[in-house]
């Protein structure tokens, strides 16, 4: 091994690129920096459990903001297919807590409180139209606010991306209208995508900020991409990495029902806080109807979710099998023929297993 001064050379090396790189800071005014452990944060917050349960039992318990489905200092994401009416309930939603009033059926039991909706689908004149009808114009609680998308905003320098300057400027709304419940619609809007999983946690990991920074209820609206109305809609159903259901702390689902037209129907999803109450077997229906220019849901009865589900006749399977075996002879892969033919793939893999494809 080769030496100098009594060390090894690579010591050495080692020793010149330090004080060389404490000469260059010293010449710029960077004073150097001493590695104290102790003045470091603590990046967890530890005690013992019965700690927890003594501390928290005197905390209030979370109040309910839309039922079951959502409740306050919760993290929600609802999803639906477009044209759904999603944005709909989402505002009705903004109104119903700003006001303090329910939506029947649903119970809330939190007080009144601010509600800061961000719109990245309408224009200021499409939402006005929205919520007009002839002469009657719906008039808005005044703790309920609206944010749009300024759109000639460029990058300002002091951030490095836009999704910085996104979160920078929600705290500011939020700041400025002293808003408890933010609603953000929708959640693609917020990054270049949702699909990877880094990129979805980076959000969540956002939105948990925001949430804890301001004490904050918020509920993210989403899509769900083509999907098979015979099947139950699940949480899979939700476009984007499964980081965004992993981490939000309750999510619902809104679809469509195929035997009542004109009906749509309300699904838990997630719940961390409440008891499943809106499951398969108890979903909620409604219905949209203008009243006084509000147009808005009403909620009229619960059922079975497989009650509203496509069905098939046998002339419809028929043609389907028939399109799932053309495609095959085609070469397209089984992953490929579900997605074209909006079927899951395990009903395309039962096809070809019947005619040995």
């Amino acid at each position: 091994m080769i030496e100098k001064n009594g060390r090894p050379l690579v010591v050495e090396m080692i020793r010149t690129n330090v004080r060389d790189a404490a000469r260059r800071e010293a010449k710029k005014g960077i004073r150097p920096r001493v590695y104290d452990p102790d003045g470091i944060p603590d990046l967890f917050i530890i005690h013992q459990a019965s700690a927890w349960m003594e501390m928290e039992r005197g905390h209030q318990t979370p109040h309910m903001l839309f039922g079951e489905f959502w409740l306050e200092g919760e993290l929600c994401i609802l999803f639906a297919d477009t044209n759904m009416g999603k944005s709909l309930l989402a505002v009705q939603l903004g109104d119903s807590i700003a006001r303090g009033e329910a939506i029947t059926p649903f119970k809330m039991d939190a007080e009144p409180c601010p509600v800061l909706y961000i719109d990245f689908e309408l224009s200021g004149k499409q939402f006005e139209q929205r919520y007009t009808d002839g002469s009657a114009t719906h008039t808005f609680h005044e703790n309920f606010y609206r944010g749009e998308f300024n759109q000639m905003t460029g990058l300002p320098h002091d951030f490095k991306t836009f999704d910085e300057f996104i979160t920078h400027g929600l705290s500011r709304a939020i700041k400025r209208t002293d808003a408890r419940v933010l609603i953000i619609d929708n959640i693609t809007c917020l990054r270049n995508g949702t699909e990877r999983s880094s990129q979805a946690l980076s959000l969540m990991k956002q939105l948990k900020l925001l949430k804890t920074r301001h004490g904050l209820s918020i509920l993210v609206l989403a899509h769900t991409p083509k999907r098979n109305p015979a099947l139950p809609i699940t949480r899979n159903d939700l476009q984007g990495s499964k980081m965004l259901i992993n981490f939000c702390d309750s999510a619902f689902a809104m679809a469509e029902s195929q035997t009542l037209p004109g009906y749509r129907y309300l699904k838990q999803v997630k719940q961390r806080s409440t008891a499943e109450m809106y499951g398969s077997h108890n979903v909620c229906l409604g219905r949209l109807e203008r009243q006084n220019g509000f147009l808005k849901f009403v909620f009229s009865h619960t059922d079975n979710e497989v009650k509203h589900l496509r069905r098939y006749s046998q002339i419809e399977r028929q043609r389907r099998a028939a399109d799932v075996l053309a495609l095959h002879k085609q070469g397209l892969s089984q992953r490929q023929i579900a997605g074209r033919l909006e079927m899951s793939l395990s009903a395309v893999n039962r096809v070809l297993g019947v005619v040995g494809g």
